[in-house]
């Protein structure tokens, strides 16, 4: 069994998102059939199923240029202010890359994108790793660990413009002069301002998400691996003074989210046989890419831990190292696992799956509430209570058709 981790939150609800399909190709770089749409009719309903299924938060994924099995892509910002347009309660995470993006503007379109949407505009900061998305846009590539002080910056920009009238900021990369924006952010209960989430896998990654953001996500991990990330951006975190509740004007010390690709099946050899299917039909070539471009991107760190660093091919079928986690199994299987992850630390899953809509109705039927059992379970058990009060409530309590 593990063992319940300081940072564990055991009262509060693990929270769920999905990947949002907005390239081509689906999760995995892989002929199987993935009954996936990245069409914005297919996004829309896919959006509406979540919310309904108790999902809080949606990521719509950034890319550009057509590569490694992503032929079409639909630009982030854009989409996820159409899918906060069509949903009514879902969170939709704009993912942002400094560099491609002016912090002042990005902060301004979250601010428009908050008020349509009611308080549920989130932005997921990329430092990047696909260089030829900056190089061929005639932008400057920077190396690996300067793309975090850039992004940091960038952040503090956000953070800043989104809470202070007549902003000033002196930096390497981002000169902000008594600049107001008009209206502010929504005013959410128990949030200071959108937002804010930024992954990575590597020290500097720890270090700039333990210093300024929301959220820390993470590639998938075995519990061991992410255990190692936890510690690291707490580390950060505590070194700047910020603390589980943000006193003394301090921000509140950032919460963890997981990278988890779930296969759930009657049983746990149908489960993995699919994930065996999933890698024979892998497409070689657009993996095999993709391996290069981002191992390059890893092994560029100076103490080798970026993401990918350490990812095999079978991994990288699932392009965020999502097999890694092990939702894979019946649905009792995958809701245990869930819970151990809880144990450590881990607040948020950000899933993907071959057949978006009817396994993310699925996951909300038939593995959220095992889930919310083991959690109230657990925390009894601890001498605390499972506070369900703040949970996405599903429409009638019934699953959405698919």
């Amino acid at each position: 069994m593990t063992d319940i981790s300081n940072v564990a939150r055991l009262s509060e609800p693990l929270k769920f998102a999905y990947w949002v399909p907005n390239v081509s190709g689906g999760l995995v770089v892989s002929t199987i059939e993935q009954r996936t749409g990245w069409d914005f009719d297919y996004n829309k309903k896919l959006a509406q199923i979540a919310e309904n299924s108790g999902f809080e938060y949606a990521l719509t994924q950034t890319r550009y240029a057509a590569s490694y099995g992503a032929d079409k892509q639909h630009e982030a910002t854009s989409f996820s202010l159409a899918l906060l347009a069509a949903t009514e309660r879902l969170k939709v995470i704009a993912a942002v890359h400094p560099g491609m993006w002016h912090p002042g503007v990005l902060a301004k379109f979250i601010i428009t994108a908050d008020h349509i949407s009611n308080g549920r505009a989130a932005v997921n900061i990329v430092s990047g790793w696909l260089k030829n998305e900056f190089t061929n846009f005639g932008l400057d590539w920077l190396e690996h660990d300067e793309r975090y002080v850039r992004t940091e910056e960038f952040i503090k920009v956000l953070r800043g413009l989104w809470t202070e009238q007549e902003y000033s900021q002196a930096g390497k990369y981002y000169n902000i002069t008594d600049f107001t924006l008009n209206p502010a952010p929504v005013d959410v209960p128990g949030r200071a301002h959108p937002e804010v989430f930024f992954g990575g896998n590597s020290t500097a990654a720890q270090a700039t998400a333990g210093r300024v953001a929301d959220w820390y996500f993470s590639n998938g991990k075995d519990l061991e691996g992410f255990k190692e990330n936890i510690a690291g951006v707490v580390a950060a975190s505590g070194e700047t003074g910020r603390g589980a509740q943000g006193t003394n004007g301090a921000l509140a010390s950032p919460r963890f989210g997981l990278n988890g690709f779930v296969i759930a099946r009657d049983s746990e050899k149908e489960a993995r046989d699919t994930l065996r299917e999933i890698v024979a039909k892998a497409h070689k070539p657009a993996v095999q890419g993709f391996r290069d471009a981002v191992q390059e991107a890893g092994a560029s760190t100076k103490d080798g831990k970026g993401m990918w660093a350490d990812s095999s091919f079978e991994d990288l079928v699932q392009y965020n190292d999502g097999f890694k986690t092990q939702l894979i199994g019946t649905p009792e299987q995958i809701a245990e696992r869930i819970v151990e992850y809880k144990k450590i630390g881990v607040n948020l899953f950000l899933t993907g799956y071959l057949h978006f809509q009817e396994e993310v109705a699925a996951f909300g039927q038939d593995i959220l509430p095992i889930v919310r059992e083991l959690e109230a379970d657990l925390a009894r058990k601890n001498g605390t209570e499972l506070d369900l009060s703040k949970t996405p409530v599903a429409a009638a309590a019934e699953p959405v058709a698919v």
